[in-house]
């Protein structure tokens, strides 16, 4: 994009330094070459703003583009973050319900280890 701007400068540059020493070589009167580079300036003013707000109004809309899609990859990482945050607290909640039934059971069989100790003294 730039290349094409320079090109287009020196292009732009060269038409209007062309123009100028032909109208200063031309048979016409000064008042008739001074009108014809005014005419050509103001031509020349024209393209150069009607350019810019070409290139103005092409870098706005790149630029909403790459934020839509910018917004757009920034919920996707979001969502598919917050699916494997989902995805490990169940995991870490099966866990959980594991060790406490691990644990229920190992205190009931700590209660009945005591229960039979208990009962084997007095038997003894």
């Amino acid at each position: 994009m730039a290349n094409s701007g320079s090109t287009f400068l020196a292009l732009l540059t060269g038409a209007a330094i062309g123009a100028g020493l032909g109208m200063l070589y031309a048979p016409d009167s000064g008042e008739e070459t001074r009108r014809k580079l005014g005419e050509n300036a103001r031509r020349t003013q024209d393209d150069l703003n009607r350019r810019y707000r070409e290139t103005s109004s092409n870098l706005t809309q790149k630029a909403k583009k790459a934020k839509l899609d910018f917004e757009d990859r920034l919920e996707e990482t979001l969502s598919s973050a917050s699916y494997k945050a989902d995805e490990i607290l169940s995991s870490l909640e099966a866990k959980l319900e594991e060790l406490r039934k691990q644990n229920a059971k190992f205190q009931k069989d700590k209660k009945d280890e005591a229960g039979t100790t208990s009962s084997e003294n007095i038997v003894v």
